[in-house]
């Protein structure tokens, strides 16, 4: 289910429940392990600019760097390094916020999985 339809009915999912499909890593931001990411957008806006959805990945040591975004932490356990930041440690009902263009080292120690809402710019 993914819907860019504003007039859409309000909806409601089970998370661990939705079936995610595969967002292959970038193999230069692997720095250890071998991590596998999946994910499904529930709604996206009209204009492409915003994003609700879930994400999941398995335990490793990923780089990236992040949209803005907010979410919530429905199972596993992370350790995320922001470059020149905070180091977030992240787990089941935990919410974080993580800034536009924020370099970070996520080290998952648990499958992650999470709810989130991308704004991008």
């Amino acid at each position: 289910m993914t819907t860019n339809d504003r007039t859409v009915a309000s909806f409601a999912v089970h998370i661990p429940d939705v079936e995610l499909e595969a967002e292959p890593l970038d193999p230069e931001q692997i720095v250890s392990g071998d991590p596998v990411v999946t994910g499904k957008v529930l709604w996206e806006s009209a204009d492409g600019k915003q994003l609700r959805g879930i994400w999941q990945i398995t335990p490793g040591v990923v780089t990236d760097t992040e949209a803005n975004e907010l979410f919530v932490v429905v199972s596993g356990r992370a350790t995320v390094q922001v470059e020149g930041g905070e180091t977030l440690e992240i787990g089941p009902g935990d919410a974080a916020v993580l800034r536009e263009g924020d370099r970070t080292t996520w080290t998952v120690h648990e499958t992650l999985r999470k709810a989130y809402h991308i704004t991008l710019p």
